[in-house]
């Protein structure tokens, strides 16, 4: 549900998907053993004042642990956003988020709406029962991002520091601090309220026709693996996924992402298993496992590369391209 609000006032529209930051356990100090999402984005809300100018709205579009995210709810999602983005007075998005998958979940909104206005991410790692939560605090500075004039574009805002959608990944198991953007670095702080930026704002170039669909309209996903290169891999995965593809299962595999090694390196064994699938018509795309740098390509490539993308990023882009061709 929306608040009610001044239509004299601007507004930040605050998108609640539950995780962490909605988070309770049966003790304030058990800050791992609490069940995610319990908590609604308003009451999430509660006691955060909005900057000057500015109200705030609420509404919970879907209540789950970030580890279980679903492609439908990234759609449900982007629709939401794309609806309140197109409002004359909302000036941004903020979206409370889990921390395992918020940045396969910001790397699909900045690729499917090209936003001209802000869309932040947030979280926390502690949840909202700890005796000293960090949620409010992100939430807080989320909400200065969202309502930075010059801001737009898909950004994730944690322990005060601003990460690009495309760059930022989830690089610690517990600490508050725990997102990182690699070798590009934050776009920028937010300090005591104020936003000190350091590089350019994302920017897609086209919002996606994935949300030309009305509310309504189911998507079919077209289903696209990981599989990791290591010493000692095998091409068996492959091949059973092959196999699959011959019996004509419901959903045959579609596209492999290999979570390559180093510069975009596969195992031999590996890399033979996933050319047979690539000559058998499934889509293959190689991403590396490694935190910082990019895959630089050379001439005698037989597969492709997916640059600087992580393996989960570089299957949502693997995604989205599938489904533009069966489009």
């Amino acid at each position: 549900m929306v608040n009610s609000l001044s239509p004299s006032l601007r507004r930040i529209v605050v998108l609640g998907t539950g995780g962490t930051i909605a988070g309770r356990a049966a003790s304030g100090g058990d800050n791992i053993g609490y069940t995610a999402g319990q908590v609604s984005v308003a009451d999430l809300l509660g006691g955060i004042e909005a900057p000057e100018g500015l109200e705030l709205a609420a509404e919970q579009v879907a209540q789950l642990d970030s580890k279980d995210m679903e492609p439908d709810v990234w759609l449900q999602l982007a629709r939401r956003c794309a609806f309140w983005l197109a409002e004359a007075d909302v000036a941004g998005v903020v979206i409370t988020h889990g921390t395992d998958t918020l940045e396969e979940t910001a790397f699909f909104l900045q690729a499917v709406l090209a936003p001209g206005k802000p869309v932040v991410l947030t979280c926390a790692m502690r949840p909202a029962s700890s005796l000293s939560p960090d949620g409010p605090q992100n939430v807080r500075d989320a909400i200065a991002v969202a309502a930075t004039p010059a801001a737009r574009g898909v950004t994730v805002v944690c322990a005060g520091a601003i990460h690009s959608a495309f760059d930022v990944q989830k690089a610690h198991t517990y600490r508050p601090d725990a997102f990182a953007s690699g070798d590009a670095g934050p776009v920028g702080y937010v300090e005591e309220g104020a936003v000190r930026r350091m590089r350019d704002w994302p920017e897609s170039p086209a919002r996606s026709k994935l949300l030309e669909a009305g509310e309504g309209a189911a998507m079919q996903w077209p289903r696209v693996e990981i599989i990791t290169s290591h010493a000692g891999a095998t091409g068996a995965i492959v091949d059973l996924l092959l196999q699959e593809r011959a019996m004509g299962v419901a959903e045959p595999v579609r596209g492999l992402v290999l979570a390559a090694t180093g510069n975009g390196t596969v195992h031999h064994v590996l890399e033979a298993a996933a050319l047979r699938a690539q000559d058998a018509g499934v889509a293959v795309l190689r991403a590396t496992r490694c935190a910082s740098g990019r895959i630089l390509p050379r001439p005698d490539d037989k597969l492709r590369d997916a640059g600087a993308l992580t393996p989960v990023k570089a299957r949502i882009a693997l995604m989205l391209e599938l489904i533009g061709t069966a489009a």
